[in-house]
């Protein structure tokens, strides 16, 4: 289970892009993997096509490229710097029924991540 979730704030720790931060905006459990906004960033090159409006499509685009998750750390919202996750248990009460649920929390801090 990937503790590293969609629009995470994440901080890059190993790689050509070390030390940027960026928002997940998508995480590949399959191969373990995670996009991050502005990090990775590569030339992808799509065919010369036209659109229905007759407009010319294609070329040399800059897009973001998956790295792996064990490359980067959950930004701490207290401190600003990496931490790893952890879990709380937490009971909360709906409808006059008690329901524990997982928390994550940043272990530097112990601030719960949202």
């Amino acid at each position: 289970m990937a503790k590293v979730k969609k629009g995470d704030q994440v901080v890059v720790i190993a790689g050509r892009d070390k030390g940027k931060t960026g928002r997940v905006l998508q995480v590949i459990t399959e191969s373990d993997r995670v996009v991050v906004e502005g990090v990775q960033r590569v030339k992808k090159h799509t065919k010369v096509g036209q659109s229905s409006r007759g407009a010319r499509t294609g070329g040399i685009e800059t897009v973001e490229a998956p790295i792996h998750i064990s490359n980067v750390m959950v930004v701490d919202p207290e401190t600003k710097k990496g931490t790893r996750v952890g879990y709380r248990l937490e009971t909360v009460e709906r409808n006059g029924r008690s329901k524990t649920q997982r928390v994550r929390i940043a272990k530097r801090s112990g601030k719960e991540l949202s």
